[in-house]
């Protein structure tokens, strides 16, 4: 009986010392493992920066390039929109005129059409008249002479028109309101728009005028 339970304890011993030794021994496995593993991640990594250092430093040709490409990818841009940008990254006046000369002769800057474009799509999207137009283009640093040959698209005609469209969404807002404070609203909307004060209280007589309102008391 004692015999057995020796052997009982001995079994269990031996078990346990088993279970010990191939724990230790996936540790040790994973332990070689893991130095295997940040040895070849220390070498990739050295490789890398060793691979960046040897790449050489852009020229600044080659920074303008990359800034004034990546510019013109979201949005058509004015030479003078371009020219600031660059100015504001450090790069040479000189280099700068060079790749933007370049870049006009192959037409990826062209301010005439800009200029047209944007005339276009501002009066038709909020209904600016040329005066506002010629302004924004003059900020954007088109030349004068471009603005006005991008203004000649619209004449008066179609500035009046769209001077109607605009009073008439705004108009029924207006209802409740005293007449001359419904003339000054309206008049003052074309005008932030930059219509002429003169075509702005015309079409506003008019559009009161149609709606019921007494013409003897608006204003001229």
């Amino acid at each position: 009986m004692w015999e057995q339970e020796r052997g009982g304890a001995d079994g269990a011993d031996g078990t346990e010392d088993r279970r010990e030794g191939s724990r230790r021994g996936r540790r040790e496995v994973g332990g070689r493992g893991g130095r295997r593993a940040e040895g070849r991640e220390g070498r990739e990594g050295r490789e890398g920066r060793e691979a960046r250092q040897e790449l050489p430093p852009q020229s600044p040709e080659e920074q303008a390039r990359a800034i004034c490409l990546r510019l013109l990818t979201g949005m058509p841009r004015t030479r003078r929109q371009l020219a600031d940008a660059l100015a504001k990254r450090d790069i040479p006046e000189e280099v700068s005129e060079q790749v933007l000369s370049r870049f006009e002769e192959v037409g990826l800057i062209d301010d005439a059409a800009f200029a047209g474009a944007w005339v276009e799509s501002r009066h038709r999207g909020r209904g600016l008249a040329r005066r506002a137009l010629a302004q924004e283009l003059r900020t954007k640093g088109v030349a004068p002479t471009l603005v006005q040959e991008a203004l000649e698209q619209l004449d008066s005609d179609q500035e009046e028109e769209t001077a109607r469209e605009l009073v008439e969404r705004k108009l029924r807002a207006t209802r409740g309101l005293e007449r001359d404070k419904r003339i000054r609203r309206l008049a003052g909307m074309l005008a932030r728009k930059g219509y002429p004060e003169g075509m702005a209280l015309r079409v506003v007589r008019r559009a009161l005028e149609a709606e019921g309102e007494d013409p003897d008391g608006l204003m001229a």
